[in-house]
């Protein structure tokens, strides 16, 4: 069988770039069962509820929902365990001292596989008050509506 190339993306959490700012993001390999492998093949995963916490010099992934893979039998998984991220001694080190610095969460943005490997994308986050969010969907339809207007003159209207 060839090796695979490229990257597949599984699942992505648009919801934690509107709840949060997001100040750096690492790419970290996961430890995974076979079964959990076959069911984000098949491309099943949820990321909105997930986050991720050091403990004793590990980044730990919790609440990302890999569902039952369908043809598993009792080698099946848990759905909502807790799995390791691999990262680099120094990675680890830097986004636990940042994470302390307070207000500070480890988020999970996507999901993905890298040349068949799969992989997780995490950021360091500070999250959002309401006001924020409102200044940031205003922005957003301020500048849709500036794109729609710069649209319409190119196209020689002016209504």
């Amino acid at each position: 069988m060839a090796k695979e190339q490229g990257t597949k993306l599984i699942a992505q959490n648009k919801k934690a770039r509107h709840d949060y700012h997001i100040e750096s993001t690492y790419e970290a390999g996961l430890v995974l069962t076979g079964t959990e492998v076959k069911a984000l093949r098949a491309g099943r995963a949820s990321l909105v509820d997930g986050f991720a916490q050091v403990q004793d010099g590990e980044i730990w992934l919790h609440n990302v929902h890999i569902p039952e893979y369908s043809q598993g039998t009792w080698t099946n998984h848990a759905p909502r365990r807790t799995r390791k991220l691999l990262l680099r001694k120094d990675e680890i080190v830097k986004i636990a001292n940042k994470a302390k610095e307070g207000g500070r969460t480890i988020v999970p943005l996507s999901l993905y596989f890298k040349n068949g490997y799969a992989k997780v994308e995490i950021a360091l986050a500070v999250g959002k008050k309401n006001y924020d969010k409102r200044q940031t969907i205003a922005e957003r339809d301020a500048k849709r509506e500036t794109q729609r207007a710069m649209g319409r003159r190119l196209k020689g209207r002016t209504d």
